[in-house]
Parts: C-alpha cells; structure tokens; sequence
C-alpha cells in the first residue's frame, strides 16, 4: 500500500530565497574617450590642479603667498591678513559658493560634478594612470581575468605606487596650506615631521587613493549626497545630457552602406560606446539619472561613432526634458535659458560678490577692542581725580609695523595716560593698559559714556572710536 502524496499546495511550495540589501560592486573599466567635452574636462583639471599644488609655493611680502596658520589666528590670501572676527568674509564666501552651484546646476545641471569636483578630478587622473600602465579598456579586463603572475603583480605594483606617491603629494600639499610648506619639506626630508601634521599627510593621502583608486563611482553614487538633492534645482527647462529617443530607436546594427531608415532602424547603432566611457557605468539611453554625474563623456563618445558612420552628431547632447518630449529646436532650448529662477539667482549672486568686494576693499586695517579692568570700578588719584584702567588692543592687519595714537572724548577734562605713540608689529596684535582721568567736580555718580579712538600716527584716515563707560562714585 502506498503513501499519500503531498498536497499539491504543499509540493509546489518555492524555495526559500533571500534578498541582500547591499549589491556586490561590479568593478568598472571605463573607456577612453576623446572629443570637446574631454577637452574642457581636462583644461579644467590642469587649472585646478596647477592651483592647488602651486599656489603653497608662491611667496608674497617674504611669507607664504597662501597660509592659513591655525596657530596663529592668522589667514594669508596675498595682500590680505584675515583674523578670527573676519568670520563674516568666510560665511559671505559660502554663501557666494552656494549660490553659484545653485545657479550652475539650474542652468546646465551638474557641471560641478562633471568638471570640477575633486572626487571627479582626481578619479580621472587615477584612471589616467591606469590606461597608461594596464592599458586600455580590453587590456585592463584581460588582465584582471588573468591567473596571477610576474607580469600582472609588476604591471598592479607600478600603477598603485605612481597612485600612492600622488596621494602622499596631495596630503602633503593640503597639510602645506596650514604649516608653512617650506618648513613642512624640510621636516619630512628630516624626519621631524610633528604627530598633527603626519597624521594629516598620510589621512588625506589615504582619502585620496582610497576614493580616487577604489571606490571611484561608490562615492558618486552612494556617499555624496549632492546626487539626491540635485533635482530639487532642475526644471523642465535645464540644460542635462539627454538621449535623443526620437531619432535613435528603434535601435540596432547595420552596415554603413544599409538605408537604415528604409529599414525601419534610427540612428543609434546600438554600439554600447556610451556605457563604456562611462565613470558610473550607466546606460544614459535609459533616461536621466541620479547616478549621472553630468562629464558629457557619452556625448563625446557617440559622436566619435556618428563621425565614423556618416551621421550627424547631437543623438546624445546638452537638451531639456521639455525640448526632448516636444521635440523643440536648439534656438528655442537657448531662449528659455534666461528663466525667472535663472534670473533670480544671478542677481543675488551678483548682489552678494559686488557685497563681498566692496566689503574687502573698505575694510579697516585697525581693529580695536575695548575691554575695562573688572579688578578695579575706579580709584581716586593723588590729585583728587577719579581714574578708570583700561585694556586697550589694538589689531594691525598691515603688514608693516604701524605707530598709533589713543585719545578719549566725552566728558569735560579727559586726561588719558599712556605712553604714545603705540607701536603694532606688522601682522600683530598688542594689548595696551590705558588710565583714564577725570575731574568729578560736576558729575554726576554712575556711568557716563565715553569714546576711544585710536588714530594711525603716518596715516590719519586710518582711525577706530569705540565706544565704553566711565564710572564716577
């Protein structure tokens, strides 16, 4: 006698499956490309990366051109000395910063990220080095793929040791814009290099071998939140890379020589030259997406097959969403460029920098601060006088020694004793104690106000009145 079977629910249960929430990174080879885009791309590259290693180099007035010595409270931009209370010029900066990545990412999405952007800068030098040590695209696979050997450890040995040297060089240099990088060169030729300043160099080095030479599109794509804010700033009416739909599909290969119209075929020869030039490895013939990082390479790789097919270039290009779906010519796309958000922004963004220089150019070489002695209230002299002490400091943003001159007004009589002129060091900041007195004869008990004003002795224009109490029993 036989068993009974299994209910048919029972027997036609699935297997048991399991979902990950994290995807096993699929390792990208991006292919070479050349074109336009490429072009700026890389004139944008020299120009950042001449900035940055060079500009620790330059020396102004016999110090450092660009210095931010955290040390000494003191920031070194060229001709101009910053100091802690010039707080605002750095808020004014950001801000100006912000509004420009506004104003920039409306108008023709993320050109931040495609141009500009350290991780993208320093991704394509890596990938730079990489095609000239493995080789290209292909080249590159089959050496992955191949079994270990002499040749493919000396061919990883070379590219990740050229990767390591530039990754110290730019931690030394970054470390270079806060410690004199003079001084810093000769620390490490002599191994003196203090424990901050080691631990910066090979940090940042680390950060970018690490995110330039391994995780690359991961930072792009899962670290850097500017990918999932950036289409709060698109309208239908931003410029993005775009696949042209209408003339492309359907897509499919053909011989040069076929009429591929007659055949039924658009324009896109379904090569697959926009997936592989790709930094993130997406197919932008999919539409938009947050994993784009806007670095035109697919443009300039579609038009390099147009430019070998015969067919006229722009099947992948700078369009709008509301040019693509209705199909608009490039002068109509231009003429919406100037839109009210565009406008909007520009304005504030010329506001604020007209602001921000006009701030620089009449700023005050003199900063004074006032401060009254908490140890004593007042006291009276010898003389009968009644004396307030206070703590005088004077800020000298020039660089050059100045002499100074402090008086005090608001009241009958004012004597003020201190030893003028005062002398300020370039660069430098002095405290003065300074006794004011007065003749109480008529005043009344309390606080009265008064007004310092500290005068540059060779230049008069250059003066500060800050405001203080006087105190009478």
């Amino acid at each position: 006698m036989t068993a009974n079977p299994l209910p048919t629910a029972q027997a036609a249960a699935p297997a048991e499956q399991f979902d990950s929430l994290y995807e096993v990174r699929k390792k990208i080879y991006p292919r070479a490309v050349h074109g336009w885009f490429a072009g700026w791309r890389w004139v944008l590259i020299w120009a950042t990366q001449i900035v940055y290693y060079g500009a620790p180099w330059l020396t102004w007035n016999g110090r450092q051109a660009v210095l931010f010595d955290l040390g000494a409270r003191k920031f070194y931009i060229f001709g101009l000395v910053f100091w802690p209370q010039d707080f605002v010029f750095l808020t004014g900066l950001l801000v100006i910063s912000a509004l420009a990545l506004f104003l920039f990412t409306a108008v023709a999405g993320r050109l931040w990220c495609g141009y500009a952007c350290p991780q993208t800068v320093y991704t394509e030098i890596f990938m730079w080095i990489e095609r000239k040590v493995e080789g290209e695209r292909l080249a590159r696979m089959r050496l992955d793929r191949s079994a270990p050997g002499a040749r493919k450890f000396a061919l990883k040995a070379v590219k990740h040791g050229i990767w390591i040297a530039l990754a110290l060089w730019t931690g030394f240099t970054f470390v270079g814009y806060f410690t004199p990088i003079k001084t810093l060169a000769v620390n490490v030729t002599t191994g003196a290099l203090g424990p901050w300043e080691t631990f910066w160099c090979l940090f940042y080095g680390f950060a970018t071998y690490g995110n330039a030479g391994w995780m690359r599109e991961q930072v792009c794509k899962y670290m850097c939140p500017y990918a999932r804010f950036q289409s709060v700033m698109f309208d239908r009416d931003t410029l993005v890379i775009t696949y042209d739909e209408r003339r492309g599909e359907p897509r499919g290969s053909r011989s040069r020589s076929a009429d591929h119209r007659a055949a039924g075929l658009g324009d896109c020869v379904d090569c697959g030259i926009c997936v592989q030039v790709c930094p993130t490895g997406i197919d932008i013939r999919q539409g938009l997406q947050y994993e784009c990082i806007g670095c035109t390479a697919c443009i300039d790789g579609c038009n390099q097959v147009m430019d070998k097919i015969g067919y006229p270039r722009g099947l992948i290009r700078y369009s709008t969403q509301k040019a693509v779906q209705s199909g608009a010519e490039e002068s109509s796309i231009l003429a919406h460029v100037l839109r009210p958000r565009v406008m909007i922004y520009s304005a504030m963004l010329s506001a604020l920098v007209i602001g921000m220089l006009a701030a620089l150019y009449l700023r005050s070489p003199l900063k004074v601060d006032v401060i009254r002695d908490r140890a004593t209230l007042y006291r009276e002299t010898r003389e009968g006088l009644v004396e307030n002490v206070y703590r005088v400091q004077i800020m000298n943003t020039r660089e050059q020694p100045r002499r100074y001159v402090i008086s005090a007004s608001g009241l009958a009589g004012m004597k003020v004793a201190v030893r003028q002129p005062v002398e300020v060091s370039a660069a430098a900041t002095q405290a003065v104690a300074v006794a004011v007195r007065v003749d109480p004869a008529g005043l009344k008990t309390g606080s009265h106000p008064i007004v310092f004003r500290v005068e540059d002795v060779d230049d008069p224009r250059v003066r500060v009145e800050e405001k203080s109490r006087f105190f009478v029993r």
